[in-house]
């Protein structure tokens, strides 16, 4: 009778099921930064990396964002353009050189920003997209000429510009070369609104420093994604500089709605739509059109 209740030795392994092939890869499911719930990779990227459970909008790399746009429409330019080390910065943690190197290998790209032309709806607008990977998108040289390049070549064209900005402000190891790239794309801008060109800035989380400061301010239409973070300097700096604490929601797209900074707030799977609408309107619209009158008629989804 002891030998019918005794137990036998287990059969399964994990080396056993991993040849099997019945093994989970371990990049499946990814957590939400928000609210801490795992999300089927796959539905995820669906989703435009919304997550479906709270609305949660992460971040996208700048070749992403791509999809956005009519499948194959993209063309880039300038993308030989290569950053340098002009004052042989040194750092603690090695020089500036060095990090760009290290940087470039790890995102496959010169720099933090591409750019080019492309279509929506088969209406064509120049682009620049930030890519917050790349050195946390901060404002060098090369990003600088690559923005005033693509407003000067949507100026030459007679098309839109569409700069999608994520970025922690000017890249100091550049020091004033870096500074002086606000005032060098405000510059160019102003040769776009003289043909007639509407500038649109879409400012995704997060998007601070002498970028907030600079260009996507002074946009056409600036519209910003639910619940990213704008401003100039962070939210913990100002209160120790203040000594008193901040309203609950400070910096984020609808406190700056709120309070005028902006023209509206979009939802990434509305992003298309909107933008496929004003393109229509700038395009239909005299030069004394208004963006109030814009923002309230998508809302009233006459276009």
């Amino acid at each position: 009778m002891k030998e019918f209740f005794r137990r036998s030795k287990k059969s399964f392994s994990a080396e056993q099921s991993q040849s099997r092939g019945t093994s989970v890869p371990d990049d499946m499911w990814v957590k939400c930064p928000a609210c801490r719930e795992l999300v089927y990779k796959k539905e995820l990227h669906d989703n435009l990396k919304v997550c479906p459970k709270c609305d949660h909008h992460m971040r996208l790399s700048s070749r992403e964002w791509l999809a956005m746009f009519d499948a194959g429409s993209f063309v880039e330019y300038d993308g030989d353009l290569w950053p340098i080390d002009p004052l042989g910065f040194t750092s603690p943690d090695g020089t500036y050189a060095e990090k760009l190197v290290k940087t470039q290998e790890r995102t496959e790209m010169p720099d933090a920003v591409i750019s080019g032309v492309a279509r929506i709806e088969e209406r064509t607008l120049a682009l620049a997209i930030c890519d917050f990977s790349f050195m946390g998108a901060s404002m060098g040289s090369v990003y600088g000429e690559k923005m005033v390049r693509a407003a000067e070549r949507a100026a030459a064209m007679g098309i839109p510009l569409l700069t999608i900005n994520s970025s922690g402000g000017a890249r100091q190891q550049e020091g004033v070369i870096a500074l002086m790239q606000m005032a060098k794309i405000t510059m160019a801008l102003t040769r776009l609104a003289e043909v007639g060109q509407p500038h649109i800035a879409l400012l995704v989380d997060p998007c601070y420093g002498g970028v907030t400061a600079s260009y996507p301010s002074v946009a056409d239409i600036i519209i910003a994604e639910p619940g990213a973070n704008i401003g100039f300097a962070g939210k913990r700096l100002i209160e120790q500089i203040v000594r008193q604490k901040l309203p609950a929601g400070f910096q984020t797209a609808e406190f700056m709605l709120e309070h005028g900074m902006i023209d509206m707030v979009t939802p990434r799977g509305d992003l298309r739509t909107v933008l496929s609408r004003a393109l229509r309107l700038y395009k239909h619209s005299s030069s004394a059109f208004r963006v109030h009158t814009f923002v309230s008629d998508i809302s009233s989804g006459r276009y």
